[in-house]
């Protein structure tokens, strides 16, 4: 699942690009419920945003992988005790200044409490 790269995210490339600042790595993946409208239709991303409509809880990012030299693909694991019986429908990955550096919305995926999720996001370049 691709996101979104945000204004600030781009702003910050670009800086580091020219050498004015570092990167900073991205740390955590993001998870809450406010991806859908009142009927359930997914909002589309616009680039715009700078935090998530409805946080739920951040992550700390478990692993990482390059699948392809122009992907970087993050991973974070929800125990079964995170977000139990609640419903995820938006995601981002959150930088080591806390800013919101991707976004992605989808359908609402309801959580048990039972089970242990995985979720994946790719940074394209």
């Amino acid at each position: 699942m691709a996101g979104v790269i945000t204004a600030i995210g781009r702003e910050k490339l670009c800086r580091a690009h020219a050498g004015e600042i570092p990167l900073p790595k991205i740390a955590k993946m993001a998870f809450g419920d406010g991806g859908i409208d009142q009927q359930g239709g997914v909002i589309a991303e616009t680039g715009e945003e700078t935090a998530l409509r409805n946080e739920l809880l951040a992550k700390a990012i478990d692993s990482y992988s390059f699948p392809i030299p122009t992907t970087c693909r993050y991973l974070a694991k929800l125990s079964k005790a995170d977000l139990a019986n609640q419903s995820i429908s938006e995601q981002g990955l959150i930088d080591e200044e806390g800013d919101l550096i991707a976004y992605k919305t989808f359908l609402s995926k309801g959580k048990d409490s039972d089970m242990e999720f995985s979720f994946e996001m790719d940074e394209i370049f």
